[in-house]
């Protein structure tokens, strides 16, 4: 289940004396930390099939995509995308349908 982590803390609150004590439990919620799509520079995928996966797969306009894919080519990796891990992994999972190099990482 991917969105949110749980996380219960325990006070005690005195009430009259030191051994009358009230237990009370509180529900802390936190999101997930996000987590970044990563895509590679390769020696075999040309940069114009790069810049047309990530429009049809991200939805990208052309000016988008040809940015990350430059900064693929320039830097050696672009992170193409960043959200919750669930949504991330079937991204990796569709640019890898599409022979790019890519990777997980969670964002720190």
């Amino acid at each position: 289940m991917g969105g949110r982590a749980r996380a219960c803390q325990r006070i005690k609150y005195d009430l009259m004396a030191d051994t009358d004590t009230l237990t009370h439990t509180e529900e802390a919620t936190s999101l997930d930390v996000p987590w970044n799509v990563v895509v590679h520079d390769d020696p075999v995928n040309l940069m114009g099939y790069v810049t047309y996966v990530l429009m049809k797969i991200f939805g990208y306009d052309k000016k988008k995509a040809d940015i990350l894919m430059m900064q693929v080519h320039r830097q050696g990796r672009s992170i193409v995308w960043s959200g919750e891990r669930e949504k991330a992994e079937f991204y990796v999972q569709q640019l890898q349908s599409h022979q790019l190099k890519t990777s997980l990482e969670k964002v720190e």
